[in-house]
């Protein structure tokens, strides 16, 4: 067995023992199941078996595997909605260490990196605010970065902050130069979460429950930022935004592709062993038909996944492929859990099989890192320019 192999069936064993019994005692709520002590305690025994940070750059303790390389590691991560905090692969951290990794400066990689890859602190990415600020349209910023003797000083509401709460550092998008709905403009700032100034308010009630830190509404007031803890160069972060969100995007979709292939799993045992109508469920046509739409769905989310990797890992944006592996995935892999709902009957809208949880995390998945809508229209400019004035 090849050591890639070996680092995914390892991956599905310490899932199995270690994260799905406690997931399946709390429904897959996280603040129920024990919490920051919970993530320690999970990290730790990944990292005793070798298995945490597999993307983390060796440098800094991870394993440094390249996007193609992460992708069945992620999904086997992903059959447990545990499973990428046990192995320090969840967002926004997950993000965060491959946007620090590309960007950030030695002595930067030292202070936030690091213990991020190690897992000795948590982090989250501030960059989403109300209307009429930054969200699916980031142009829109208006949190601001005003130049002080030393550094900077942010102001700005921010909101869906993931793992705000908790969180041992941010890594904050301000507007230092342009207007809300300009192209450019946008800084990225390091900020330790006890800096005087930064408040992580209220938990935004959302449907999901397996996000460790919450979805949080923030408030930053006067806060001060040394110029040691600028991300990259000023007016630059809407280009180091794009480093983090091609291949964010599609570490979202290897995670969730492993939850919604448990949900089929789980479905296609469940309609093989139960009989009706004379018959095993599984050899109804009906049946067999949401079955194999599954396998198509994931076959195709799993080739485009693929494909937007291969590009990423050759050094390219890959901005099309993403959205288009995206997009089309959040929507496949919502359908194959749909179809694993409906395939259990009662069961599946119940909290005896994990089919209603994962059904219930899942959906948000067509909103965050950009909804489908935007998407849509992102590739609909491509085709134009691409094809417009061209043979017809």
């Amino acid at each position: 067995m090849s050591a890639e192999r070996a680092l995914v069936a390892e991956t599905e064993e310490f899932v199995r023992r270690e994260v799905l019994p406690i997931e399946d005692a709390h429904d897959g709520d996280v603040e129920a199941a024990g919490g920051e002590s919970l993530r320690r305690e999970l990290q730790a025994k990944a990292a005793a078996a070798g298995l945490l940070s597999p993307h983390g750059p060796v440098d800094c303790g991870g394993l440094g595997l390249g996007m193609v390389d992460r992708a069945p590691v992620f999904e086997a991560a992903g059959r447990g909605l545990f499973g990428p905090m046990a192995l320090n692969i969840n967002a926004p951290d997950e993000g965060n260490i491959h946007l620090l990794d590309h960007v950030a400066s030695a002595a930067q990689r030292e202070r936030y990196l690091r213990p991020l890859v190690a897992g000795t602190v948590r982090s989250a990415f501030a960059m989403t605010e109300p209307a009429p600020g930054a969200g699916a349209d980031p142009s829109m910023l208006t949190t601001r970065a005003t130049r002080v003797d030393g550094g900077w000083v942010v102001n700005g509401h921010k909101w869906f902050i993931t793992g705000a709460d908790g969180a041992g550092f941010f890594i904050v998008m301000a507007r230092t130069s342009g207007e809300p709905g300009g192209a450019g403009g946008a800084t990225m700032f390091l900020a330790p979460a006890d800096a005087p100034g930064i408040e992580v308010g209220r938990h935004i009630g959302t449907m999901d429950r397996s996000m460790l830190g919450g979805h949080c509404e923030m408030r930053f007031t006067d806060v001060f930022v040394p110029d040691e803890d600028v991300l990259g160069g000023v007016d630059e972060g809407f280009r180091y935004a794009q480093v983090r969100l091609g291949p964010a995007r599609m570490t979202h979709v290897m995670r969730w592709s492993g939850a919604a292939r448990r949900a089929h799993e789980v479905a296609v045992r469940h309609v093989a062993g139960r009989e009706a109508f004379g018959a095993r469920l599984a050899d109804l046509g009906m049946m067999q038909q949401l079955i194999a739409d599954n396998e198509i769905d994931l076959a195709a989310t799993r080739a485009l996944l693929l494909a937007a990797c291969r590009e990423l890992d050759d050094g390219g944006r890959a901005s099309e492929a993403t959205s288009i592996a995206k997009t089309f995935a959040a929507e496949a892999l919502h359908r194959v859990v749909d179809r694993a709902t409906q395939m259990c009957g009662g069961l599946g809208v119940s909290s005896d099989l994990p089919v209603a949880r994962i059904a219930r995390e899942i959906r948000p998945f067509r909103i965050y890192d950009g909804p489908s809508e935007v998407h849509r229209w992102s590739i609909a400019k491509r085709a134009v320019r691409r094809l417009a004035g061209g043979e017809r």
